[in-house]
């Protein structure tokens, strides 16, 4: 372990590096319709593809592959599904919620330039896992933790990105041909965008608000209700909201 290449935690990032990295994190945008024809260059495909690579994953298991969608029939396809998984899940509305969703453009598979399904192979590392060992679904956090990566490495590059989640994840898995093991975890469309919204789009259209994140926030038990220790922190959490 001595010898061991290492990175020094210095020099930190500056000041100008550590504001990009919250300027992406905090102007992410879940890009649906909004898509321009323009290709996205193999070369930046490839940065964003990289970066969602070296995404950290528990035990080291890399569980991720990703699995591009580029042929017209195959992208109708997947169309078709999203369109009969959208109906039920319309039904599961009332009233007003039910007639904004209809309202909403949740996915724009036939449009955006590049369709990438992130998928989870759940026995790539065998039966028994570091860090695995209490909880199988370790393996598909990291999965979205590649996800994450790759959101917001696009986000840098100028380039939007939309997860399409309205699917019976059955059918997709055997529309793209994946092998028992492994499952479809996002589906995302990626592409050049006309705009990204100052906030979630969601959020504009009154669906929800983003929570207070200082009522978010809990001490040595979930109801813990004194929280006194750490009213300076809460402070500055509820000036950031």
């Amino acid at each position: 372990m001595e010898n061991l290449p290492i990175i020094q935690p210095e020099p930190l990032f500056s000041e100008a590096e550590q504001a990009a990295v919250y300027r992406a994190i905090f102007t992410r945008r879940d890009v649906r319709g909004e898509f321009k024809p323009d290709p996205v260059p193999d070369e930046m495909l490839a940065r964003i593809l990289r970066a969602a690579h070296h995404a950290p994953s528990v035990g080291f298991m890399q569980p991720w592959n990703f699995l591009l969608v580029q042929s017209p029939e195959k992208r109708q396809q997947v169309h078709d599904l999203f369109k009969a998984a959208n109906r039920e899940a319309s039904e599961l509305f009332d009233g007003e919620k039910r007639e904004l969703y209809g309202k909403l453009k949740l996915e724009g598979i036939l449009n955006a330039p590049v369709n990438l399904c992130v998928t989870c192979d759940r026995e790539r590392s065998g039966p028994v896992v570091l860090g695995r060992t209490h909880d199988l679904s370790m393996d598909l956090y990291s999965s979205v933790c590649a996800v994450q990566n790759l959101w917001l490495a696009a986000r840098a590059e100028g380039v939007g990105v939309g997860w399409v989640s309205i699917f019976d994840k059955m059918k997709l898995k055997e529309l793209l041909g994946l092998p028992g093991p492994v499952v479809p975890v996002a589906y995302l469309c990626i592409g050049y965008t006309t705009h990204f919204y100052e906030h979630p789009e969601l959020q504009n259209l009154g669906w929800r608000k983003r929570m207070p994140l200082d009522e978010l926030v809990c001490v040595d038990h979930w109801d813990n209700g004194d929280k006194t220790e750490i009213e300076a922190l809460l402070q500055l959490l509820r000036n950031e909201n």
